[in-house]
């Protein structure tokens, strides 16, 4: 599918051509940088300032999120009467980093707390009725969910029936009735209006601690054992927000920025030691980093084995076993990339003998030879491929579970809700989901869910576009503008990572490296070759995943690409080209 280019026009448009020129000189910036800044609406001197310089000091009053003072109140009583804290949470990065902060905090003033995470495959996600049967035989007193509870119906009418309390605390998609319990602090609740929708869910159980220990100020609590710093818990708050993908603005762009500079001070041992398996530099460790090998590392413990191993590391204080635990985490993943490598692998075959499975605007396959721990990433990947949803589901046992993950223009979550009759379960974002669904049901399911993805989205909602920033020149292209560009990090939702593009682009010398990647030196075509300085200072860029290695263009009419600081290449400059 060809894919559209669309240009940003920021700069056509006078009032932004000055607030660029004004913030480019108050910021000591290229007039490039400073209109990537407008094209994120960020048109004033403060927003710059707010957008540059992120304080944690402009973060939102934790008690504006609904049931706040409620669950802070509870929280407070069972700690002051040693009551038992169960803390449950879910078994990727975001479940498993917003139980390390619970845990940390809640074990630090001397707590009476325990915690759990479901197994992926045996329990599923979110708390159910069995749990609550587990936390009886436990003489839990109060349970505190973090990533998962907002459609714990069934497990919160049992947990009264035992008298146990519950505060939830989620991110999710949220439907009316709620669980009946003691509060439910999610921001996606319609009656929370905190404005703080964007918050993973262990940027809502920081909004926790930051609430409970200013509760526990006004009790003088903090006389008798040291306040912590909660500055000292952005590091996982970062790699959750950032391993979840939500929209990394506001608060999220606050504390990931915050979180990596603690994270650069190597401090947590079991991220350190995490750190150095995964072959990162702290010095110049970046959002890329956490993105691409810190996370896939933690979420394949979930995946492949049971995630509890992640809440231990990151919460131990004990570095041998530490470095042990981390070289099982690297395995994991390794073995999980072969497995997600099969699964791509067989569905392209299926593909390539049934091409009529492309003529539907969404693709919904199942098999019971997949592994349906890691049918989420194989999903995202096809997504990216054929720029349509993906729904995949292992049928080795009754109900059968699946992964779900769409476009930007299909709310999959609203979806999956428009056929909840033929559906054990599901829940998610908008993005991505996960299923629940019976055997009897899945040819239904299948057949409903294609006849309204048909009906309701036009071929143009599938039409594949990269947004273009800004068209530069080669010339252009400096290590400073990279380090420039590097301060509009982290980039994901809502912060994308810019894209470039450029004309009449030569190929001074290639290599393929890998098995189909293709690294370059590129320099201006349309000059004078006697008279081209680009010679000398040709830019290296890289092409993934190359089609035919056979034949490589020694010239691009226009190429779009990403533009990075070189690790491998002290003070110079890379492009990753992401189409030609």
């Amino acid at each position: 599918m060809e894919t559209k280019w669309i240009y940003n026009n920021v700069d056509k448009n006078q009032s932004d051509t000055k607030s660029i020129n004004e913030i480019s000189l108050k910021f000591n910036l290229s007039k490039i940088v400073a209109t990537l800044l407008a094209n994120r609406g960020i048109k004033t001197i403060e927003q710059a300032e707010l957008f540059l310089n992120p304080s944690l000091s402009n973060l939102r009053d934790p008690f504006l999120l609904q049931d706040m003072q409620k669950a802070v109140e509870r929280l407070w009583t069972a700690i002051k009467n040693k009551e038992k804290i169960l803390i449950f949470g879910d078994f990727d990065a975001d479940g498993v980093t917003s139980t390390s902060i619970l845990v940390d905090f809640l074990n630090h003033i001397d707590a009476n707390v325990s915690w759990y995470i479901p197994h992926r495959i045996k329990e599923g996600y979110g708390m159910h009725k069995p749990h609550i049967d587990m936390a009886v035989k436990q003489d839990i007193d109060l349970i505190v969910t973090v990533d998962c509870g907002s459609s714990s119906y069934e497990a919160c009418e049992s947990a009264k029936t035992e008298d146990i309390d519950v505060i939830i605390t989620d991110h999710h998609e949220i439907t009316n009735p709620m669980p009946s319990c003691i509060a439910i602090i999610n921001p996606k609740r319609e009656d929370c209006f905190s404005g703080l929708s964007h918050l993973a869910g262990v940027g809502v159980a920081f909004y926790l601690l930051l609430a409970l220990r200013k509760h526990l100020r006004t009790k003088d609590f903090w006389v008798q054992i040291e306040e912590p710093n909660l500055l000292d818990y952005c590091d996982l708050v970062a790699l959750g927000t950032i391993g979840d993908m939500v929209p990394l603005i506001e608060e999220n762009r606050i504390l990931s920025i915050h979180g990596l500079k603690v994270l650069q001070k190597g401090k947590r041992i079991g991220l350190k030691t995490l750190i150095d398996v995964s072959r990162i530099r702290l010095d110049n460790m970046d959002s890329d980093d956490i993105g691409f090998r810190l996370i896939p590392r933690i979420n394949a413990a979930g995946r492949l084995s049971h995630a509890r191993i992640c809440v231990n590391h990151l919460t131990s204080k004990e570095r041998v076993s530490s470095i042990k635990t981390s070289a099982l985490l690297n395995d994991l993943n390794q073995k999980r990339q072969k497995i997600e490598h099969e699964i791509v692998n067989d569905i392209n075959n299926k593909i390539e003998n049934n091409k009529n499975l492309l003529d539907k605007k969404i693709l919904i396959l199942w098999d019971k030879n997949w592994n349906s721990s890691v049918l989420g990433i194989a999903a995202s990947r096809l997504v990216k491929k054929y720029s349509k949803p993906v729904i995949l589901i292992s049928t080795l046992n009754d109900p059968f579970v699946g992964s779900c993950r769409s476009i930007t223009s299909i709310n999959i979550h609203n979806a999956l809700s428009k056929h909840s009759h033929l559906l054990e379960k599901f829940g998610g974002h908008s993005m991505a989901a996960g299923v629940t669904v019976k055997k009897d049901n899945i040819e239904k399911f299948a057949a409903s869910m294609e006849h309204y993805i048909d009906s309701n989205f036009s071929l143009t909602d599938f039409k594949k576009s990269l947004r273009i920033e800004l068209e530069i020149s080669l010339a252009e292209i400096t290590f400073e503008l990279a380090k420039e560009i590097s301060k509009l990090r982290p980039f994901g939702t809502d912060n994308l990572e810019p894209l470039f593009s450029c004309k009449n682009v030569g190929v001074l010398s290639s290599i393929i490296i890998g098995t189909n990647h293709r690294k370059m030196i590129l320099i201006d075509a349309s000059k004078n070759i006697e008279n081209n300085n680009s010679i000398k200072n040709g830019i290296e860029a890289l092409q993934f995943n190359i089609q035919d290695v056979e034949s490589l263009p020694l010239f691009y009419k226009k190429i779009a690409f990403k533009i990075k600081e070189n690790k491998f290449q002290k003070n110079s400059p890379q492009i990753i080209i992401e189409d030609i």
